[in-house]
């Protein structure tokens, strides 16, 4: 089946639910995402202000520390991701064993051995399991106290790998930073599939957030070797439609909505991270937008980026790259002052 690469864009919009009816609430937009990256905070909820009508940033707080519904921990590629809890345990099985090898080296490299490592992970579980919701400032503390070594450098890795064994997440906010909590007493149920049903429903999560998508933009957005992906993919073929090249969609799609509104997008946009190519968002030169690892913040009109923008002291500026049109300019203005009301909501 022939498909163009305007209509791929259109189908992964309609997927992406930045085309057609928006989404009902937060759970709704990280169920169909399966992963939102998070390492921005204001660009995770703004990638769910622009899939849904009517959801406040104050909504989004709610099922984070309140409901416990969503959760914020280091998840694909090891870069942090807001997900929902109930698909914590499939992400957390999948996606966080290609992480463990480089973690090792790295404490290594900061004078941190393997019964180094597990008597620090050890204390970071019985400090939240003795004061509960504990802060970065507070678990160093309790660390150089044990007398872990060199922690102006491993402190960083020391919580990234208890986050990627599953001991530990972003919970509640103290002050203006999330505290850490027990995987096991923060979340409802952390008991994972077998792992190839894990491989299968992470194939299907994906392709319905991402679709059409091929193998290789499997493996790179999960951070999985290619086999696995090829894997979880065979595993859902007879729910498969494949199209143009190494393409393949859920053959239960329907047809992609109309081109989304003009509207402005965050940072790490998922948009942009979902595929191996930026190209039917960005052009040829993404580096307007992507550089040097940081995405910024852009505006999208008729599916394609067309200025960057940012938040000042009076407002939403937007700087297009090229001249807009006057319609286009209007529409950008007012999502502007949306934005600017989300963000103090």
């Amino acid at each position: 089946m022939a498909v163009t690469v305007t209509s791929v864009h259109a189908r992964r919009l309609t997927a992406q639910l930045l085309a057609g009816a928006p989404a009902r609430d937060p759970l709704a937009v990280a169920e169909r995402l399966l992963a939102i990256q998070g390492q921005d905070p204001r660009g995770a909820r703004l990638a769910i202000r622009a899939r849904t009508a009517g959801v406040s940033g104050a909504d989004i707080d709610r099922e984070l520390t309140e409901r416990r519904s969503l959760v914020i921990t280091t998840l694909n590629r090891g870069t942090l991701h807001l997900v929902r809890s109930e698909d914590y345990p499939l992400l957390q099985l999948l996606t966080t064993p290609p992480l463990l090898t480089t973690s090792a080296t790295r404490l290594a490299q900061d004078g941190i051995d393997p019964d180094t490592t597990a008597r620090a992970m050890a204390l970071i579980e019985r400090a939240i399991a003795d004061d509960g919701p504990q802060t970065r400032a507070a678990l160093r503390d309790r660390l150089e106290r044990a007398g872990i070594p060199n922690l102006s450098q491993s402190m960083v890795h020391l919580i990234f790998r208890a986050s990627i064994e599953g001991r530990i997440v972003r919970g509640p906010m103290v002050g203006r930073q999330h505290a850490f909590v027990s995987v096991r007493d923060w979340l409802p149920d952390t008991t994972p599939p077998d792992r190839d049903t894990a491989l299968a429903e992470l194939a299907r999560r994906y392709l319905a957030g991402h679709g059409p998508a091929t193998d290789r933009d499997l493996a790179r957005w999960a951070g999985l070797p290619l086999r696995d992906a090829r894997a979880g993919l065979q595993a859902i073929s007879g729910r498969l439609r494949r199209l143009t090249g190494d393409l393949v969609d859920l053959a239960d799609r329907g047809r992609a909505a109309r081109l989304p509104p003009s509207r402005l997008l965050g940072a790490f946009e998922p948009l942009l991270l979902g595929w191996r190519s930026r190209e039917d968002v960005l052009g040829s030169d993404p580096t307007t937008i992507v550089s040097g690892g940081m995405f910024r913040g852009f505006a999208l009109v008729g599916g394609r980026a067309v200025a960057d923008w940012r938040l000042t002291g009076s407002g939403i500026e937007i700087e297009p790259f090229t001249a807009l049109a006057d319609a286009d300019a209007a529409a950008l203005a007012t999502d502007g002052a949306a934005v600017k009301h989300f963000l103090r909501s």
